[in-house]
């Protein structure tokens, strides 16, 4: 397991990304898998820099943990910021056209689109946001 803390901060999300790639292509992960791994990441990264502290700022922890049987990885985002559990809200309803959805709610929808499995929890003053992606294309 490798873990990176920085400033959770939008100008930081290419730092963050290069951890987190650094630990897939170790892993040997395909690179469809990693694109999506990527979109994810900024998803969750971006929404900590913007929400998590306001109006102040705080730090990040990204945890990347590559799990051999069966290949997967489990990414987990740590702040002690306002709590705020993103899985609790209801998903937006993709059928209706873009003018007629509420803002907001599409990326963290996508995010549990394309992850194998996303969880959250508040433990001891912290948002734990933990995503697991198999490094297998199916």
């Amino acid at each position: 397991m490798k873990e990176f803390e920085i400033e959770a901060a939008t100008e930081n999300l290419s730092a963050v990304l290069a951890f987190v790639d650094e630990q897939l292509e170790a892993a040997d992960c395909p690179v469809k898998i990693q694109t999506q791994i990527d979109i994810a990441v900024e998803e969750i990264f971006v929404n900590i820099a913007h929400y998590a502290y306001k109006p102040g700022t705080g730090n990040a922890v990204v945890r990347v943990e590559t799990l051999p049987d069966p290949p997967s990885v489990d990414i987990t985002f740590i702040d002690n910021g306002i709590p705020y559990d993103p899985l609790a809200r209801d998903d937006p309803d993709i059928t209706l056209s873009a003018d007629k959805r509420p803002i907001g709610g599409l990326g963290i929808f996508m995010v549990k689109k394309t992850m194998d499995d996303v969880r959250y929890e508040y433990l001891d003053g912290h948002n734990i946001l933990t995503l697991k992606k198999g490094l297998v294309i199916k």
